[in-house]
């Protein structure tokens, strides 16, 4: 570490100058007791000088600028701002936030009608076809008698498996939407999940904040109330306001991303922006222990919903080649009729009993026979081919899904291996120790031998510790969610 030596030699050559150099102190500081001497004043306005402009972020307070020292709040009048996201009684954890999900959100519950619809076409395939009835009538145009009425009735007879093939289509495809909904549901309880860690880890950097914040304002009564009193020069108080500035607005920042984080939560979860939401647990507790690589690998393998329905697609698509088929071969509808036709001649004729009357009578058909459709010229050629091009399709998309899943839980699980190493360096080899840093800098400060300067650098440096360090508990965690997405735990996704 650099060091900087500033070696200060100022003479009051004569009054006139002492008495100049007294002028422009006192309009600068006109705190300063008069019975301090003018070379004092003078130094004191040079270290002002030099320091503000070494410390180029601190800007210049003057001491009449300065606010009167406040009265410091008890902490149980005070409510902390992390208390309005964080309740480890009534507040909900993440198995509850992921349950109030799975019930409420708007896109899983449209999901849900996809399955219902696919279902009432699962019924509507078992039905059979309807019969068919043509009525037909003729009537001579006067001033002729002649008339005819004919009934047809039309049964298909649905051949070569027409109606099986239908049927099972219609089931495979109530497999697969059962299937990309449960996948839906790992999505989302994992997004849940994920959402949750962020959100909690910001409010934990904001319960964080606010005891630095109570505690620095602790620290800014006592040096101001020791400027006060002519022990401390304003310059520390003015470094110690910067600095307790500078974490208010920092504690701002972090509560404005505790808010847009519990937003996006509340989205997840299907509820509106205005309804209160508190969270709780820690990031020790939220997931179970984790299987060996190799048991998860083949449970993911195995359970996966995404996978399964790629298997579903894979039957659904060998499926609709049998239907192709089907369609393509003899197919018969029975026809069966009645024909009433009322017939005459413009002629007279003897009957039985030799008189005279019009040549006309009512007859009477009975039809019956068999329509065949005949796949002489179209076989629903193209057809099947498609249905075997979706089928290899269908296939390529399940292997090489397969290959993905084996991917992501071996990533998962080197991620998850390095985040807890990180974490475990930190927490041993980098929190604790910046926190006894702390400590000691602290004493040292109250006991003279350290400057503020070195009290606020230590402070600034362990607060970034304590960040990352939280950072680092939500890297294990969300590499532990990650593992219980990309293997389909029963964790993941507690009802």
């Amino acid at each position: 570490m650099r060091e900087l030596r500033i070696e200060m030699r100022m003479n009051c050559t004569s009054q006139r100058a002492c008495e100049a150099g007294g002028r422009i102190i006192g309009a600068a500081y006109p705190g300063l007791t008069p019975g301090a001497t003018l070379c004092r004043r003078l130094r004191r306005l040079v270290v002002v000088f030099v320091l503000t402009t070494f410390f180029g972020q601190m800007p210049t307070v003057h001491a009449q600028a300065l606010p009167a020292p406040p009265r410091a709040t008890s902490p149980s009048i005070q409510t902390p701002a992390s208390s309005r996201y964080l309740d480890q009684t009534n507040g909900m954890s993440a198995d509850e936030a992921v349950t109030y999900a799975l019930s409420h959100n708007g896109e899983l519950e449209a999901a849900r009608k996809e399955i219902d619809a696919a279902k009432a076409r699962s019924r509507q395939a078992r039905l059979r076809a309807n019969p068919k009835l043509d009525i037909e009538g003729t009537r001579q145009i006067p001033p002729g008698k002649d008339n005819s009425l004919m009934a047809t009735a039309m049964l298909p007879l649905e051949l070569g498996g027409r109606r099986a093939t239908r049927i099972t289509v219609a089931e495979r495809e109530v497999e697969v939407r059962e299937r990309e909904v449960a996948n839906r549901e790992r999505l989302l309880a994992g997004e849940v999940r994920t959402k949750f860690g962020e959100a909690l880890s910001q409010a934990m950097k904001l319960s964080f904040t606010d005891e630095l914040v109570e505690a620095n304002q602790q620290s800014f009564n006592l040096i101001a109330a020791k400027v006060v009193e002519g022990a401390t020069p304003p310059l520390e108080q003015n470094m110690a306001l910067v600095e307790l500035n500078k974490l208010k607005s920092m504690r701002e920042s972090v509560a404005g991303k505790v808010e847009v984080s519990l937003f996006e939560l509340r989205n997840l979860l299907g509820i509106s922006p205005e309804q209160p939401l508190r969270l709780k647990g820690d990031f020790d507790h939220l997931i179970d222990q984790l299987p060996p690589s190799s048991e998860a690998t083949e449970h993911a393998l195995r359970e996966r919903p995404d996978l399964q329905a790629f298997r579903a697609n894979e039957n659904l698509a060998a499926a609709r080649i049998e239907q192709a088929r089907a369609e393509g071969r003899l197919d018969a509808s029975l026809t069966a009729g009645y024909e009433r036709m009322n017939s005459s001649f413009p002629v007279f004729g003897v009957n039985d009993h030799g008189q005279l009357q019009p040549v006309q009578d009512v007859f009477h058909f009975l039809k019956f026979g068999v329509s065949l459709d005949l796949p002489i010229r179209n076989k629903n050629q193209g057809a099947i081919e498609a249905a075997i091009a979706d089928s290899a399709a269908a296939k390529s998309r399940r292997e090489f899904a397969e290959l993905t899943v084996r991917r992501e839980v071996a990533s998962a699980y080197a991620q998850y291996d390095r985040a807890v190493r990180a974490e475990e360096i930190f927490r041993v080899g980098a929190r604790d120790a910046a926190k006894a840093n702390l400590d000691v800098i602290r004493q040292t400060y109250e006991l003279g031998s350290k400057t503020l300067l070195d009290f606020i650098g230590e402070q600034r440096r362990f607060i970034e510790l304590e960040n990352d360090f939280i950072d680092a508990q939500l890297a294990v965690y969300n590499a532990r969610v990650e593992i219980a997405r990309a293997t389909a735990s029963p964790e993941l996704i507690k009802r």
